[in-house]
């Protein structure tokens, strides 16, 4: 890795003392502190304290990176646009998976600290070059993360391109709320604002359906434990091997505004944790392929569904998915998406 030597490491900290740690190799959040309903601070997100841990783990959990320039995935790694067709690396099974090979989580950002009224921050930027993993179109991206005095952190979303190309960014952070390593999430409450989801066949790529969830082990519209329904017997859950899929958030008005996607509950801390996004989609993930082999910051194992992702996002494939909203973005046009994750205790 050439520019080895411009990986550092930046701290965010607030009036309340919640803070946030980013590297820029990946655009990786290695670490949220947050306080509890008694005030102690604890880690909830899961990592690593060494650059090589991060680039060397065994099956690519993609922990707290931002992934791109098509975050989910993209069925059989190929995408037509005006008639030409693109080819992108197969790297889920016959599936290209969170922008390939080396994606925006694999490279080194550029990095500088902004502020504002309330909050302090961190602005990375990155330039993907044509054809770079198999996209056309150089793509200018920005992402922010601003950690307000509210125990907020506001991540904001900017590319630009020289060509039509799709563009699909999101964060993979892992939570749990109890704290890294402290066992798994099945206890978690989670809601979902979502009545509906996108099924998917055995590769993990959408059907193009989008079903009510009532009935189902994917109705969230009231909090449930994650684990209430994980082990019914369900064809999706088999494809998935537990949650691992993309939500139809409701909008309401103007879909470009800030809704609430989701909200988690940790009962034992009181931890609570609320996402709000102008995406039109949410991918639930419960950690279903962490298996123990993965030993985190603290020294402590990542069990089995140890951590949840909610990575707020246009819907997977979309390229290849003609009723679901464009990703598409064109010369002249600036991609902008706004994700913030608010926490809180009772």
């Amino acid at each position: 890795m050439e520019d080895f030597d411009s990986i550092k490491l930046y701290t965010l900290k607030n009036s309340s003392g919640m803070t946030v740690k980013v590297t820029n190799f990946g655009a990786i959040i290695t670490s949220i502190l947050v306080p509890d309903r008694d005030g102690n601070m604890e880690d909830v997100v899961l990592g690593y304290n060494h650059l090589k841990d991060y680039i060397n783990a065994v099956d690519k959990p993609y922990f707290g990176a931002v992934v791109g320039r098509y975050g989910n995935r993209i069925a059989k790694g190929e995408f037509t646009i005006d008639g030409e067709t693109y080819s992108l690396a197969t790297n889920n099974n016959e599936n290209h998976l969170h922008g390939g090979i080396i994606g925006f989580d694999k490279v080194v950002w550029d990095a500088k600290p902004v502020e504002g009224d309330g909050w302090s921050g961190l602005e990375l930027n990155y330039l993907a070059k044509d054809m770079e993993e198999g996209y056309p179109g150089n793509l200018n991206v920005k992402v922010t993360y601003r950690l307000t005095n509210a125990n907020e952190l506001v991540i904001d979303y900017f590319a630009t391109t020289d060509k039509k190309t799709p563009v699909n960014l999101t964060q993979h952070t892992y939570f749990n709320l109890k704290g890294e390593g402290e066992g798994t999430i099945l206890d978690h409450a989670l809601m979902l604002n979502a009545k509906r989801y996108t099924p998917v066949d055995e590769g993990l790529i959408p059907t193009g359906e989008m079903p009510d969830v009532a009935g189902t082990p994917f109705d969230f519209t009231t909090a449930k434990a994650i684990g209430c329904d994980i082990g019914q017997e369900n064809e999706q859950l088999e494809f998935g091997l537990g949650f691992d899929h993309n939500f139809v958030l409701d909008k309401s008005g103007d879909s470009d505004a800030m809704t609430l996607a989701a909200r988690v509950t940790e009962s034992d801390s009181g931890r609570v944790l609320e996402v709000h996004t102008t995406e039109p989609g949410i991918q639930f993930y419960c950690g279903n392929f962490l298996d123990g082999r993965l030993k985190g910051k603290s020294g402590k194992t990542y069990l089995h569904r140890g951590g949840f992702c909610l990575e707020t996002q246009h819907y997977p494939d979309s390229p290849n998915q003609p009723n679901f909203p464009s990703t598409i973005l064109s010369p002249g046009e600036e991609y902008r998406t706004t994700t913030a994750f608010k926490f809180s205790a009772k």
